[in-house]
């Protein structure tokens, strides 16, 4: 079976400052176990604010490093799940569901892209 790898872009300037709230947290648990008791979940995780990354870039056969807090940037992953489903619609349906569990003030998008497999 496929899998898919959803990157769960966040705004980090209009993010709650407190993170996500206890309720939300239950009910993201509870998704994620319904998603790895069906198959589906292979790992998800949050991930650090931009404050705490660093970029690399290779340009112009020179490596370059940039810390952040990269205040260009509007939407900057947050997260991520690895998923394996039968296609990209399951995929797509269980993103979905991830994103309702969110109250109404979160601004949150995935993008969900197929795995090349060798």
């Amino acid at each position: 079976m496929p899998r898919y790898l959803s990157m769960i872009r966040v705004d980090e300037q209009n993010a709650p400052a407190e993170g996500p709230s206890p309720e939300l947290m239950e009910r993201m648990g509870e998704l994620i176990e319904e998603m790895t008791k069906a198959g589906v979940m292979l790992d998800t995780a949050g991930l650090t604010p931009t404050s705490d990354g660093t970029r690399v870039t290779w340009a112009g056969g020179k490596i370059s490093c940039t810390d952040g807090p990269f205040t260009e940037s509007k939407e900057v992953i947050g997260g991520y799940a690895l998923l394996q489903a039968k296609d990209k619609a399951e995929a797509l349906e269980w993103t979905k569901r991830f994103l309702r569990v969110h109250e109404e003030y979160w601004t949150i998008t995935c993008e969900v892209r197929e795995v090349v497999e060798p």
